[in-house]
Formats: C-alpha cells, structure tokens, sequence
C-alpha cells in the first residue's frame, strides 16, 4: 500500500476521532435541518462503512458499497463510532500489500445487475479518502450549526488541492 495513502487516510480518520470525541452524545445524534434532516453520526456511520467495506472486500477479493450494513449503533452511539475508526485504522496498519480485486456496482434502482470491474487496494484508499473529505465537509456543516463548542480541525472537510490552491491565491505578490 502506498505510504501516502495511508497517511492520508490516517489523517482524516484521525480528525474525524478529534471530532467524535469532543461532541456530546445528543449532538451526535440530533436531527439537523440544514442537512435535510440527517444526522452528524448518520454521515460517520456512512463514511466509516465504506472503509470498513474496502478492509472486507481486501480479504474476501470483492468490495461492493452498496452492501454496507448501515449499523444503527454506529451512527447513534459515539463510543461505537470509535471502536469502528480505530478498527478501520488497526486494517490499515497493518495492511502493507496493494493488491489487486474486484469493484461489485449497481447502477440499477429496480433489479439487482451487478457490475464488475477491477479495481485495487490503492485506488480504493484515494476513493475512500475523497468520500471522506466529502462527507466531512457535510459534518462541518453540521458542527458549525449545533456544536459551538467543538474545535474542528483546520482542513476538515476540505481537500488538500482546495487547501493547495488558497494558499497559492494568497500569497503576497512581489510583482508591481
């Protein structure tokens, strides 16, 4: 597995950790209008299972999103949250191989047509670090709205080529 990878992957889920770990419990799991009336746990829960399906599709060699479990105690209790992230970030320790597997889609609503397509272990960080960065920024949202007191870490939710290129806008310019 690329080095990198990991430790962009680690990053967010740590980030996501800080963030868990300072909400309380009933913020966790109130109903947020702005977020059409989802939940901040709801969308962790979400990011959370597609990690968890990619450490399950790298030992059965299919991973398929559509198959998540949607785990009610993960998105409604904080400490379940935790043991799913530091089990994500255990997987990703110790996984060193990229190997190569299966990516099971369905793009259809009304039958079950699976579709095959190759895929690996890398390639499926980058997607699920992106899924993660994405739903981070719903969270954010979410934060800013009923949790003042959380402190959210600098670059929640925000890509690193967003981050990149701010900072290129900003910078002083020595032209006249």
């Amino acid at each position: 597995m690329n080095k990198e990878l990991k430790k962009a992957a680690k990053n967010v889920l740590e980030q996501l950790t800080d963030v868990i770990v300072q909400m309380k419990d009933e913020d966790f799991t109130r109903s947020i209008s702005t977020l059409n009336h989802s939940t901040i746990g709801q969308h962790i829960r979400h990011t959370l299972e597609f990690f968890t399906c990619l450490a399950d599709g790298y030992i059965t060699g299919t991973v398929n999103y559509d198959k998540r479990k949607h785990d009610k105690a993960i998105e409604e209790n904080r400490d379940q949250a935790l043991t799913a992230l530091n089990s994500i970030q255990r997987f990703l320790q110790a996984t060193e191989e990229n190997v190569t597997f299966c990516l099971e889609i369905n793009y259809e609503i009304d039958k079950e047509l699976n579709c095959q397509v190759e895929t690996n272990l890398d390639r499926e960080l980058v997607y699920n670090i992106e899924h993660a960065i994405h739903h981070m920024a719903i969270v954010r949202i979410g934060l800013n709205e009923i949790c003042p007191y959380v402190s959210i870490p600098q670059h929640f939710g925000v890509a690193n080529s967003t981050v990149k290129y701010k900072k290129e806008v900003t910078k002083p310019s020595n032209s006249y």
